[in-house]
C-alpha cells in the first residue's frame, strides 16, 4: 500500500519531464514547419489542412507512422533522408500537428492545375512540382540555362537530388535541401520528359540573372549588382535587360550612377521607377549601379524592383519572365 501510495505521489513529477519534452518537441516542430528550412507546408498546407498533399493537422499520427510516410512515402511525394530531417525533427513534427483540431476542408493548391495548359505543364503541376517551383519553374529553368543542362542532369536532379544537387550548387551555410528524392516508379521517366521538353521547348530556358540591393555608401544611397551567373562558355547570354527599381511612395531620387540609366518614369501603376537598360550580359558578367533617395524608406525593404530581358525569350506565349529583387540590409562585419 505504501508503495502505490509512493508511486502515485511520484507520477506528477514523473510526468512533468515527459510532458515538458513533448512541449518542447512540439514547439519545435512548430518551428520547422513554419520556417524556411521546410517546404513541406506547400503542399500540406500552412496549417496541416492539406492542399495538394493530404491534410495532417489532428490526424493522430504517431512519430513511427509520421516518419514511415516521410521516408517512405506512398504517393507521388519525393522520400527525405535523415540529413534533411532527423527521426526527432519529424517526431516534433508530429506532435505539433497532434496539438491542432483536425481541419474539415481541404485548402487550396499553391499552383491550381489548369485544364488549357500545354500538356506539359498539366504533367508538372500534376506531380507537384509547381507547389514549390511556381507555375512556370523559373529557378530550375535558370539553373539549366546557366550551364545548359539536358534531360540526364534533370533526371540525376530528380531521382537522387539529395547527392546530385550539392555536386551542382553547394548548400548555402544555415540552409538545408528542402527537395526529397522521387521514385522513378512514382514518377516516370516519360513524365518527367514531358516537363523537360515543356521546359526547354516552349517556354525555353532562362539566362542565370541575380540582382542584389543593399545599402551604400551614404544614409540614403543603395549599391545594386547585376550578374549573370552562368558558366563560361555554357549559360546563356541576357540582351535587351530593363532594370527597374521601383521608389517607395513619398521618396524621390536625388541621384543614380551606372552606364545605362535612363532617368525616373511613372508606370501603369503610378508609381515612381529608375531604369538602367544595358544591352548585352552574357555569362560571368556583372554591372554595378547606385541610387541615392531623398531619404531611407522606414522599411528596408519597400525599395525593390525587377529585371527583365528581350531575348532569350519564351518560344509560346508572352514573355512574362522576370526577376525580382528587393534591397536588403548591408552584411555584418566579419
Amino acid at each position: 500500500m505504501k508503495n502505490v501510495f509512493a508511486a502515485l505521489v511520484l507520477l506528477p513529477f514523473l510526468m512533468a519531464p515527459a510532458l515538458a519534452q513533448g512541449a518542447a518537441d512540439a514547439a519545435a516542430g512548430k518551428t520547422l514547419w513554419e520556417g524556411n528550412n521546410a517546404f513541406c507546408k506547400n503542399c500540406h498546407g500552412r496549417n496541416g489542412e492539406g492542399a495538394f498533399g493530404p491534410d495532417l493537422a489532428g490526424r493522430g499520427l504517431s512519430a513511427a507512422q509520421f516518419q514511415q510516410a516521410v521516408r517512405k512515402p506512398w504517393g507521388v511525394m519525393p522520400s527525405f533522408t535523415t540529413e534533411q530531417v532527423s527521426d526527432a525533427e519529424l517526431a516534433g513534427m508530429a506532435a505539433y500537428f497532434a496539438t491542432l483540431p483536425k481541419t474539415g476542408e481541404l485548402g487550396a493548391w499553391r499552383v491550381p492545375l489548369a485544364t488549357d495548359a500545354p500538356h506539359g505543364q498539366q504533367v508538372y503541376v500534376s506531380a507537384g512540382c509547381a507547389q514549390c517551383h511556381g507555375a512556370t519553374f523559373d529557378m530550375p529553368r535558370a539553373s539549366f540555362g546557366g550551364r545548359k543542362g539536358d534531360f540526364a542532369l534533370m533526371k540525376d536532379l530528380v531521382y537522387n537530388h539529395t547527392t546530385a544537387m550539392p555536386k551542382m550548387e553547394p548548400t548555402r551555410p544555415g540552409t538545408r535541401l528542402r527537395m526529397g528524392n522521387f521514385d522513378p516508379l512514382r514518377l516516370s521517366e516519360s513524365q518527367m520528359k514531358e516537363i523537360y521538353d515543356w521546359a526547354h521547348d516552349d517556354l525555353g530556358f532562362r539566362p542565370a540573372l541575380q540582382a542584389r540591393l543593399v545599402p551604400g555608401e551614404g544614409a540614403a544611397t543603395y549599391a545594386l549588382n547585376l550578374a549573370n551567373g552562368g558558366e563560361k562558355g555554357k549559360g546563356l547570354v541576357a540582351s535587351g535587360l530593363v532594370i527597374d527599381v521601383i521608389v517607395p511612395a513619398g521618396i524621390t531620387v536625388t541621384g543614380a550612377t551606372g552606364d545605362g540609366y535612363k532617368g525616373v518614369h511613372t508606370d501603369a501603376k503610378g508609381a515612381t521607377v529608375a531604369e538602367w537598360q544595358v544591352a548585352r550580359l552574357a555569362p560571368t558578367d556583372a554591372r554595378d549601379f547606385s541610387i541615392t533617395l531623398s531619404q531611407a524608406p522606414a522599411n528596408i525593404a519597400d525599395l525593390k524592383g525587377t529585371v527583365r530581358w528581350a531575348k532569350p525569350a519564351p518560344r509560346t506565349g508572352p514573355n512574362m519572365d522576370v526577376v525580382n529583387f528587393a534591397a536588403r540590409p548591408a552584411a555584418p562585419a566579419r
